[in-house]
């Protein structure tokens, strides 16, 4: 009972903290979950679904406000979508501590972008072709590196698209709404091999569900793009040192 209450409670927090800027908390739950003494593919499982639930949420707000960039959305949908399975494939023929190893580079590059890239605010909307130019290859990078580290792939996306020029709060909107599938898609190919806990599903989607909502409310009507970059950056360079140690 105690661990589902300290996975409920720290599920919630974190989901918030990470919803704001539209990434899902799959990289940072995965830590959490193996502190717990859950077996990897299950984390990766758990997690991935619980990054579903919780950009569903945190989507509803986004739409309504009219902050997702459509045109961009769906060919990186289509591509996060078909290279996700790839990327769970190529898991399954890893190492744990090789594997462990590519998630702290993935959370240090993670954190680097967010403190380090500087947004280059468009002038025109992009043509079709520019959307498409941008959209495949981001979509189709951010699904393989989430299945093969059994996160939703938003820490591609967000840099990626701000970088582009695209003000962060859309760029956050657009990928929260791209992680909802490639998450769920990734979920398909580990739950194969994953042995899932319902009580602990339960608990961990409820909280998903609480902060998502909070994270998207601050992220919309709170707080500024430079504040959430900075906290998250913090955040995941504390987890891969966390989970670096561990490997050492």
């Amino acid at each position: 009972m105690t661990l589902l209450v300290m996975a409920a409670v720290l599920t919630f927090v974190l989901t918030a903290v990470f919803s704001m800027a539209g990434l899902g908390a799959a990289l940072i739950l995965i830590p959490v979950f193996l502190a717990f003494g859950i077996e990897l593919q299950t984390a990766m499982a758990v997690a991935l679904l619980l990054n579903a639930v919780g950009m569903s949420v945190a989507s509803t707000t986004f739409v309504r406000k009219g902050l997702v960039e459509w045109r961009l959305v769906v060919p990186m949908v289509v591509l996060a979508v078909g290279l996700s399975p790839v990327g769970v494939w190529a898991a399954h023929g890893l190492e744990r501590d090789l594997l462990l190893w590519l998630f702290v580079g993935f959370l240090v590059f993670a954190a680097l972008m967010m403190l380090l890239y500087r947004p280059k605010p468009r002038t025109t909307r992009a043509s079709a072709a520019a959307t498409l130019a941008l959209g495949l290859p981001v979509g189709g990078t951010a699904g393989f590196i989430g299945g093969l580290l059994g996160v939703g792939g938003g820490n591609i996306i967000v840099p990626a698209l701000v970088t582009a020029g695209l003000e962060p709060k859309r760029a956050s909107a657009s990928a929260s709404f791209v992680v909802i599938f490639a998450s769920l898609s990734g979920f398909l190919a580990h739950v194969q091999v994953a042995r899932i806990d319902p009580a602990l599903l339960a608990v961990t989607a409820v909280a998903t569900i609480a902060g998502a909502a909070l994270g998207a409310w601050l992220a919309t009507e709170r707080l500024s793009p430079g504040q959430l970059k900075h906290a998250i950056a913090m955040v995941l360079m504390l987890v891969a040192a966390k989970t670096m140690w561990d490997l050492l």
